[in-house]
Formats: C-alpha cells, structure tokens, sequence
C-alpha cells in the first residue's frame, strides 16, 4: 500500500486489509445475519419493533412476489420511502429476488424522479403514498408496469391506523393519486409468502445497486456499486468500529436509508453486530428525535452537521442522561469545529467525522472512535484503502502538499450506468479521482481543503448548480442564470441565484415559485441577486468563482 504512514496510527486491533471476499455477495451476509439474530429486535419504528426472523420471513414473501409478478435478476426497481419498517423489508426482498435497488429521494420532483427512473429503466417500485400524486404525472413516460404503494402506518398496526388518519384527514399529508392496478404493500406480502423464490446468478462483481449522483458536471448518474463494494465497505466499516458496538445495544438512525452513508453504515454494518436500529421517519421533528433518547438507551447515531447542530440547541435535549452513549458519527458533510465542541460538551462523547462518496460505496477514510478523533480532520484511510494526494503538475503529493484526493479500494463502484466516457474520467488507472482537495499530515490524517469547485453541500445533501441554472434558464423571462453556495449557519450552505432579466417585470418571488415547482426543497435558491450581466470568460463560460469572490467581499 502506497504511502500508508497511517497504519501506524490506526487503533488497536484495527487490521490494515480486510477481505472483501469473505461473502460471494451481500445477499449471503444480509441472510446469514437474519438468521443468525432472529430472535434479537432489528429495526424499532413509531414504536413498533421487529425481529430479524420477522424481516427474514417478510422479505422473503416480498421476493416472492416480485418474482410473481415477473421480475427478472438485475430488472430494476426504485424504493422511494422515508424510513419505515417497510424499507429493509422491501430491499432485502428486492435483493432476494435479484433485482438492483435504485434508491431515490422522496422529496424529488416529478421531473427529477422521471430522469432517474429513465436513465436506470426501473420496472417495479415502492413508494410511501405522500408522494403517489408526483409518481402519477410522470409513470407513462418511464418502464414501471408494477407499483406497491404504502402508507407511513402500514405496519403499526391499531397505531399505524391513527398515524394514516391524520397525516390524511388532518395534516393533508396525502395528496390525491390515481395510478392503475397499484397494490398496497401489505398485499404483496400476502401474495407473495405462498410464491417459491426461484435462485439466480449472484457473483462478487454483480451490481446490486445504482445510487444515484449529481457528478460535478451536474448530470445526474447512477453509481453501480456491486455486491464485492458493499460487503467491502460493510466490512471495513465494522473493523473500524471495533468493539465500540456490542449486540445489545441500540443505534439511532436519524439519516434517510437511501442515503448512501445510513445504507451503508447504519443498515449494514450496524446490523452486523446484532444492534438493533430506531428508524427516525421524520429527522426535523426534534421533540419527537428527543424523545427516543428518552425511550431508548441511545448508544450511538449518525448524523449530519445540521442535526447535531439542531440537538446542541434543544433545550430538553441538553438535560438528558448520556451515558450510555459510546459513538456519533457525523458524515454527508464537514461537521463544523464549534458544533463538534458543543456536542462533546454536552455529551461527553467525542463526534467523530469521517470522508466518503457516493462512487466509494462511500467511506474513504474516518477517525477513530478510540478518543483521537481530531476536529477539523476527515481521518485516516481505513482498511484496504490506499490514499494519494495528485498534485496539478501530475506528481503525488508529499506530506502537508494540496492536490486532489484520489482513492483505490474494493469499495470503488464499477463506474456508472450507461455513461463510459464519465466513468472513464473520474476512474483511471484504477483510481477515484474525487475532485476534493485535500492534504495528508505527516501521521497519515487526512485534511480537505476545498471541495469540489462548483458542488453546493445543504445540509448534507449534494447540490449541483448546473441542474439548478438549467431550470431557471426555462423560465421565459430569465436570459442567463448562475448559481453558486453562500456559507449558511442552519444547512451548511445554501443556494444563491444571479440572473439577467429578458423581461423587466420578473421578480425574485416569481422566481423563487417557479423553482419550487420543478426542484426539491434544499435546492430551491434562498437568495436571488439581479444582474446586468455575468462574468464571463473569453469563450463565453459564466465564471461562478467571480461571483463567490463577489458574494465574499459583500
């Protein structure tokens, strides 16, 4: 391993290598961990607590049906849900039946959601209802002929019933939907347990799943992370975490399972200790986050810089006893030194940051949990994971040198979906050319120095100002547009809009509405600033950095 000064720093009885072939492919593990804790609460959600038998049994019935319904190995299909019970059921059964996941945001816009299903060819799909009306207007242009619905409360039983009448009857959290012959998640169960699941080709280098990414070019891709990607990542994380974890203990998970890091970490690795995991549907209601603190000895939780920012400042969130907690992990974004010295304050407990991305199934490096996590660091590589700093001039990087963070692992994707010419410029020679700059100290700690130039972090979530630029510039009134991120003190950053005016009239309320109907919430500009022009350079490229220097100097 090249360079690998770090090793001398990692933690007791962390191993410089793992074996990303211990499994032939997740699916073993995932089905070798549900039997081998079937008795043992896996998932707890509103309250409702389920076994790992009971997720065994359940995705197998799920499996069953899919495979009914005519699903074939590797057809695609989308899980589109906040976390529920419903969710390891629905993916462990897609895995089971051999499909690839293709997981997606529920907040998307019918456009965003049409992309993603087109670019992957999904077939099948579960969603939560709350977002049926946006599957509606656009199915007829996408390959999904079968849709199981659910509703938050589906599996709650008597509760479950109470919580689907409000968030319908009371909240108007359901927008109606009308989508031929869709089947409700519970039917597919029942249909499904009487159906024998037939076996497939399940190799190390099948891809499993398309996680999809904006890339800095802002086209959306799907990453093809394979079953070798994510036993490796998997595995690499549970050595990291070492004996911080124990079975009997109870893991918060606060981060949306379709999002890469609580895939990968919260569902996978922690499930690999037995642990059982509190699914948060809805991470903003704070009082209600509080109150599984109270419910449940918390022993660890992922989160992002924002949330834990949002705990600092709960005033009953300060009062409660921690001392049952060992771990907080904080990713999808830089957590911010006085927020990390706030939790510690609080807690007593050190937040640990780490370093990842989507195409790195997606942990790079992290600190460790041994009590020398340094603020402002992303960590060391962990196991089986080379680190190299390129610098312009094509050379490495020595120690304290800036330049590009390039990584090699098992845990690098295979390359993205139908898109050659992008994988081939962000893998070469083997190595994951991430865009980041970064640093390496002389004792193998990794710094990041700038992120990718024109990528926008809120609240953890990868904005990418081509996409949003490529909205406005539908507007009839708008003749240019450019976007950059302005520093924010709740989300990180958030997202910034110059334009030049075709029509005098256009306002910034107009825009800012048009925008809201065709993006995402965290991507929907804050701040709009009217120009008679944009930078430029000689050939006509609008210069965002101009205009970040700009936004600095006020």
């Amino acid at each position: 391993m090249e360079n690998s000064v770090w090793l001398r720093n990692y933690p007791a009885g962390v191993p410089a290598n793992i074996d990303p072939d211990q499994y032939e492919n997740l699916l073993e593990f995932v089905s070798e961990t549900l039997k081998k804790f079937k008795d043992k609460t896996a998932f707890e959600n509103f309250g409702k607590r389920m076994t790992f038998g009971e997720v065994d049994r359940l995705s197998d019935s799920f499996a069953g049906y899919l495979q009914m319904r005519g699903l074939k190995p590797d057809d695609k299909i989308a899980l589109m849900m906040p976390n529920l019970l419903q969710y390891p059921i629905a993916l462990f059964g897609a895995m089971k039946a051999g499909l690839v996941i293709v997981n997606t945001n529920p907040l998307y816009t019918p456009r965003e959601m049409k992309h993603q299903f087109t670019d992957s060819h999904v077939k099948a799909i579960v969603i939560a209802e709350n977002f049926a009306s946006n599957l509606e207007k656009i199915i007829g242009d996408t390959s999904i002929n079968l849709v199981i619905k659910t509703s938050i409360g589906e599996l709650l039983g008597l509760k479950g019933k109470l919580i689907n009448f409000v968030l319908k009857r009371i909240q108007k959290k359901v927008p109606a939907y009308n989508i031929a012959n869709a089947v409700s998640f519970n039917t597919a169960l029942k249909e499904g347990s009487k159906f024998q699941l037939s076996s497939f080709e399940n190799g190390p280098q099948r891809v499993i799943v398309h996680q999809y990414t904006g890339g800095t070019t802002g086209v959306s891709k799907g990453a093809m992370l394979t079953n070798r990607n994510l036993v490796a990542n998997m595995l690499q994380m549970k050595v990291w975490f070492g004996s911080t974890l124990a079975a009997d203990d109870v893991v918060l998970c606060p981060l949306p399972l379709y999002h890469i890091f609580a895939f990968s970490v919260n569902l996978l690795a922690i499930m690999d200790y037995g642990a059982m995991s509190v699914l948060v549907t809805n991470p903003r209601d704070l009082d209600k986050l509080v109150g599984e603190f109270k419910k449940n000895k918390i022993a660890a939780l992922t989160g992002v810089n924002t949330l834990f920012n949002a705990l600092n400042n709960h005033e009953e969130f300060r009062k409660l006893d921690f001392s049952g907690l060992k771990a907080a992990m904080g990713g999808g974004t830089a957590v911010q030194q006085p927020v990390a010295l706030e939790w510690e304050k609080i807690t007593g407990v050190k937040l640990v940051e780490g370093y990842g991305m989507t195409e790195a199934s997606p942990v790079v490096t992290a600190n460790p949990f041994n009590g020398n996590a340094r603020l402002g660091s992303i960590g060391m590589p962990i196991s089986s994971t080379q680190v190299r700093i390129m610098k312009d001039d094509g050379n490495i990087g020595a120690v304290n040198e800036i330049g590009e963070i390039q990584v090699k692992g098992p845990q690098v994707m295979k390359g993205y979906y139908n898109k050659p010419e992008e994988t081939a410029k962000t893998i070469q020679d083997g190595w994951l050319c991430t865009g980041d700059i970064g640093l390496m100290e002389e004792d193998g700690y990794h710094r990041i120095v700038d992120r990718k130039k024109d990528m926008i972090l809120v609240s953890g979530f990868n904005v990418y100002p081509n996409e949003i630029e490529d909205v406005v510039a539908g507007h009839s009134k708008v003749l240019e547009a450019a976007v950059i991120g302005v520093p924010d003190d709740r989300s990180g950053e958030t997202v910034k809009l110059y334009a030049v005016k075709a029509d005098d009239s256009l306002t910034e309320d107009e825009l800012i509405a048009f925008c809201r109907e065709n993006l995402t919430g965290y991507k929907v500009p804050k701040v709009v600033e009217f120009k008679k022009e944009l930078p430029k350079t000689n050939v006509g490229k609008i210069l965002r950095r101009v205009l970040r220097d700009e936004s600095i100097k006020g």
